[in-house]
């Protein structure tokens, strides 16, 4: 059975790298972000990496029925049984389309929801301090903050209500929180 973990947190929260480290220092653990999962399924050349780009090149949404289909595959395919998710779900919709699928497959078990909780002083500081890219400005960040908070409590609650909600601090340092973090994944596995 494949063991599911999935990291949630503000932007700038750190969960990105965080999950990434957490992986790189444990053969037994794959990582994975939402948008790198659709990415390789494009350049993989299939059916559905095709259906993809026809989205992505136009700049649409996918579909939400795609996205999960994409991260199920990935999933799947991974070279472990022990799958970091980060960045997924970011909506209930999102969340209930996962559900939906996990109730329907017992080879797969989501052992817990890690929440990387920052202030939005830190996310901001963090995310404007970066300059990784034009998106990295006061006006995207306000935004990606606001499409973040708004379905964060229904998530919030919606997990804790399955007892898989697990809060972690993210206003330490990286090897802090990796340290938390992993310690947490491992007890889980």
């Amino acid at each position: 059975m494949k063991k599911l973990f999935l990291i949630i947190g503000a932007p700038g929260s750190g969960k990105t790298t965080d999950a990434e480290l957490i992986a790189a220092n444990n053969d037994n653990i794959t990582h994975y972000s939402t948008g790198d999962m659709l990415r390789a399924e494009v350049a993989s050349g299939s059916e559905l990496g095709s259906e993809i780009n026809n989205y992505i090149s136009k700049g649409l949404i996918v579909p939400i029925k795609i996205a999960i289909e994409t991260i199920i595959n990935a999933i799947k395919n991974a070279p472990t049984d022990i799958i970091i998710i980060d960045g997924y779900p970011r909506s209930m919709e999102q969340l209930n389309a996962l559900d939906e699928y996990l109730y329907a497959d017992s080879s797969l078990e989501l052992c817990s929801v890690i929440e990387v909780h920052v202030s939005e002083e830190t996310a901001r500081d963090r995310v404007l301090g970066r300059n990784r890219g034009a998106d990295d400005n006061t006006e995207v960040f306000d935004n990606r903050m606001k499409v973040y908070m708004e379905p964060l409590s229904d998530i919030q609650a919606f997990y804790n209500a399955k007892n898989l909600l697990h809060v972690i601090s993210g206003e330490g340092t990286i090897e802090e929180v990796i340290s938390e973090m992993g310690s947490f994944v491992k007890s889980k596995i």
